[in-house]
């Protein structure tokens, strides 16, 4: 991790008590899948508002949730912009994501010759020590080093965050944002946000917190080249706790799928995983390799932090449908924020006698008779009259927060039973 310190102001007596959000990656389905579980987190707990914690964390795609959290983006407003397509102020569309790296692959195009004759000549000085195939190895070096180009990404964003009461600027947020990734070449997480980083452009420090190893580009900051920070670590509670927070909730998409349990739950078919092809198997290679690292690393903050508190939010491990999805459908991102949001409903149902003793103390409460309610749907939860007037702590408002983007959405009679019908 950085060397560089982190903010750490020490509490002075009758603070309230420090609640942070620590959200790990998973790729475009990850963020969904966050953007669902936070919905059902937002409208359940009372006494919290996710729009102002004490400090936010993100890694990969949850740098690019926690961003728009501390940018005052509300979870409504996620899941209409994000999920449902509904916002006409600055429309995003999943193609920022697999925009082609045209100028990578033409200026690897370019190198072949020169790569072809450096094979050559390396083989006709020593026929004897390697064959002509073993020379040809180096034209290996023209292969891109990623498919896509995440730059209108950062386009997308920088335009996002220049929007009234938004800022790109990491010391303008009323809140603490820490945006990890990994120095490429010291392989250093680097929390972009503290002290000595702070002057990096939100929208660059997102970029680079998603830039995946050979899927996008690494993204220069400061002639450095960063790439995604789950490469060190699947969920940065750590630093949360570190710049003091006492509660923090974690949200890790990135689980692998145990598939024995997932025949048993009827989720899939037997040998439905090793038949699926090389893609999937390295997903559920990585997905394990980073969620064993994950579990070693909350199995420590027990004994580093005693008088914090974090509660974990994942995917069930026997859950086939979220594992399969497809990032490129646009019903799969649906189907994965309003299930995420579902199973993030029973899990805090199931859990609510403890989550209900740990939380008492921070003067958080939790709505059980929203949670029982098995005909509730995010669509219900954004439009329907059911939905809760949030009041955090301290503060009393006779309606909830309320943006831009939700301004224009009210006569929604015709349209909430269309959206239902899909949903």
């Amino acid at each position: 991790m950085s060397v560089r310190p982190i903010h750490n102001t020490p509490r002075k007596p009758g603070d309230p008590p420090r609640i942070g959000l620590a959200l790990g990656g998973g790729g475009p389905l990850g963020g969904i899948y966050e953007i669902g579980a936070l919905r059902a987190l937002d409208e359940t707990l009372e006494g919290i508002d996710f729009n102002d914690l004490y400090v936010y964390v993100g890694v990969s795609a949850g740098s690019f949730v926690a961003a728009n959290l501390a940018n005052q983006m509300t979870t409504a407003q996620l899941c209409r912009i994000f999920i449902k397509n509904e916002a006409e102020v600055h429309p995003f569309h999943p193609g920022v994501f697999y925009r082609p790296a045209f100028r990578e692959y033409t200026r690897r195009a370019l190198s072949v010759p020169g790569l072809l004759w450096k094979a050559l000549g390396r083989f006709a000085s020593n026929p004897y020590d390697q064959s002509l195939l073993e020379a040809m190895t180096v034209l290996a070096q023209a292969a891109p080093a990623g498919l896509f180009d995440n730059e209108g990404l950062h386009d997308y964003l920088k335009r996002a965050f220049s929007m009234l009461g938004r800022s790109n600027d990491f010391r303008q947020l009323r809140r603490r944002l820490y945006i990890i990734a990994a120095d490429l070449e010291s392989s250093e997480a680097v929390r972009l946000g503290a002290p000595g980083y702070d002057h990096v452009p939100i929208s660059r420090a997102v970029q680079a917190s998603i830039a995946s190893p050979g899927i996008y580009m690494p993204v220069e900051i400061d002639g450095r080249f960063y790439v995604d920070g789950t490469l060190r670590k699947a969920l940065h509670a750590s630093v949360a706790l570190e710049d003091g927070a006492d509660l923090v909730f974690a949200i890790n998409p990135l689980v692998p799928i145990d598939a024995s349990a997932a025949v048993r739950a009827g989720t899939m078919d037997p040998g439905v995983l090793t038949n699926s092809g090389m893609p999937n198997i390295l997903s559920q290679t990585f997905r394990t390799m980073v969620y064993s690292r994950m579990q070693a690393g909350m199995a420590q903050y027990d004994e580093q932090y005693p008088d914090a508190d974090i509660l974990l939010f994942e995917p069930e491990r026997d859950d086939a449908k979220l594992f399969f999805s497809s990032a490129f459908s646009f019903e799969s991102r649906r189907m994965v924020c309003e299930h995420a949001y579902q199973m993030t409903r029973r899990d805090l149902l199931r859990r609510a006698d403890a989550l209900e003793a740990k939380l008492g103390p921070y003067g958080v409460k939790i709505r059980r008779d929203y949670l029982e309610d098995d005909q509730r749907t995010i669509s219900t939860s954004l439009y329907g009259e059911m939905s809760p007037v949030k009041v955090p702590r301290g503060k009393h408002r006779d309606k909830p927060k309320r943006g831009p983007i939700e301004a224009g959405l009210d006569n929604v009679g015709e349209a909430l039973q269309n959206v239902r019908s899909i949903l």
